[in-house]
């Protein structure tokens, strides 16, 4: 591969000059950058990030560490990262952890070897010590993306209020019991149960919890649920797409009618969710402007280093209503 000695030799400027050309730097003579650009295009000229990294030069990279790449939402969010990143002139290293806090440790040690210049992560435990001391340790500049810290920069959405929509939606089309699939600490559980109290249902009375692990545990939960709550229509809230995708297959091995006796809604609304028989209803995340505030904010940490007061940037769903509900 042609180096750059060797690009200054053929052009006829200085080693100096063609590094100045390749990094980027704007004050050189457009016609001799227009120059060196053709020869290094000409000749295959590949730019070293990891070296430039090592000499303390930006290496115009930024890594990206998700839970779980497997799930749409991540996936769109990773797409959406790498568009922005590159209108800004980045490009992307993507690290999926799978919820694994070894994979997200030893994740969190590459990153700092490849010198990247910054990185949006979706933690696993965004406000654990180790994650917070974790985070700190690599000194360069980090933003949390669809989780919110009080401890760094972050962009997320208001889980609280997405349960309160959910809530209310459930209300107006008349379902009287309601089931939360998911953890019961989920902020958006929590919303959702301060949403139907707003509306006069006591969440003591009428909503329950299931957390999903596996399908056959699901199954079980479901049937139970179902022959003790026979006489009433039940609202079902799951944590995300795949959970709901989950729970519609095993109400049909069930023989449970969805729209007649009970009604689901995702979370995420993932291109998935449009072909399900019914389709599936979902909170919808602005996941384009997620990842364009979340990179704006990284590339201004990246430019100007130094103290800054602690960022959060807090995003509102909505609902995408279908067959589902």
């Amino acid at each position: 591969m042609i180096t750059m000695t060797e690009i200054a030799r053929l052009t006829h400027v200085s080693q100096s000059t063609v590094s100045r050309v390749l990094n980027g730097n704007q004050k050189v003579d457009p016609e001799t950058r227009e120059r060196v650009l053709a020869c290094a295009q000409e000749h295959n000229y590949q730019l070293n990030a990891l070296a430039k990294g090592l000499q303390g030069s930006k290496t115009q990279l930024i890594g990206v560490i998700l839970t779980d790449i497997s799930n749409g939402f991540f996936a769109d969010l990773a797409k959406q990262i790498e568009i922005e990143a590159r209108k800004k002139g980045y490009s992307m290293i993507l690290f999926n952890s799978r919820y694994d806090l070894t994979l997200e440790r030893e994740y969190m040690n590459v990153v700092r070897r490849y010198h990247v210049d910054g990185v949006l992560a979706v933690p696993i435990h965004e406000n654990s010590k180790e994650w917070t001391d974790s985070a700190k340790k690599l000194d360069i500049p980090l933003v949390v993306v669809t989780r919110h810290t009080e401890e760094m920069d972050s962009v997320h959405l208001d889980h609280d209020r997405a349960g309160e929509l959910v809530a209310s939606h459930l209300l107006e089309r008349g379902y009287e019991r309601f089931l939360f699939l998911g953890r019961s600490y989920d902020v958006k559980y929590n919303g959702f149960q301060r949403g139907l109290a707003k509306l006069g249902v006591d969440p003591g009375e009428s909503v329950q919890s299931i957390e999903f692990h596996d399908d056959e545990q699901l199954l079980r939960d479901l049937d139970n649920y179902f022959q003790i709550n026979a006489p009433y229509r039940t609202g079902i809230f799951a944590y995300n797409d795949i959970c709901a995708i989950h729970a519609l297959e095993i109400l049909r091995r069930l023989h449970i009618p969805v729209t007649q006796r009970c009604g689901i809604i995702g979370f995420d609304n993932t291109e998935m969710s449009a072909y399900m028989a019914p389709k599936l209803s979902s909170v919808a995340q602005p996941i384009q402007e997620m990842a364009a505030e979340a990179v704006q904010r990284l590339i201004y940490r990246i430019e100007n280093p130094g103290a800054h007061p602690v960022w959060n940037r807090t995003l509102q769903a909505s609902l995408a209503i279908k067959e589902s509900t």
